[in-house]
């Protein structure tokens, strides 16, 4: 069974062995309101943990979308080209953006899960 882990920037990150399926989570989707564009990184790319690598446009803000651990881009999620609305109907199962092939399993460590995501969200409300 994956394991979820969470961002302080609202990012999900979904592990089974080592490939890591990324989007973002409930709260980020409402915070943005419905989104209009997502802007996925491109199959093949190595990304550094905190980079920035994709982009969710909604009818109020733009937002980067930052790799939760490092690895390189094996997948991207085509359907959110034709239609972004999947983000806000499903953000963390269909509305994913990409998936990574770990390149680091421990910096998963520094991960919040889902309880302590919970609270940091009730703290920065």
């Amino acid at each position: 069974m994956p394991s979820t882990s969470f961002t302080k920037e609202h990012e999900w990150i979904s592990v089974d062995g080592d490939v890591a399926t990324v989007g973002i989570t409930a709260h980020a989707a409402e915070q943005l309101g419905d989104v209009v564009f997502v802007e996925t990184p491109d199959v093949g790319r190595t990304v550094t943990a905190g980079e920035a690598c994709a982009v969710v446009e909604s009818v109020k803000a733009a937002s980067d979308i930052y790799a939760p651990v490092s690895g390189e881009v094996i997948e991207v999620n085509a359907e959110l080209a034709g239609r972004p609305a999947a983000v806000n109907e499903a953000p963390e199962a269909d509305g994913w953006f990409f998936k990574l092939r770990l390149a680091n399993a421990g910096e998963l460590a520094g991960l919040m899960d889902r309880t302590a995501y919970d609270q940091f969200v009730k703290d920065n409300s």
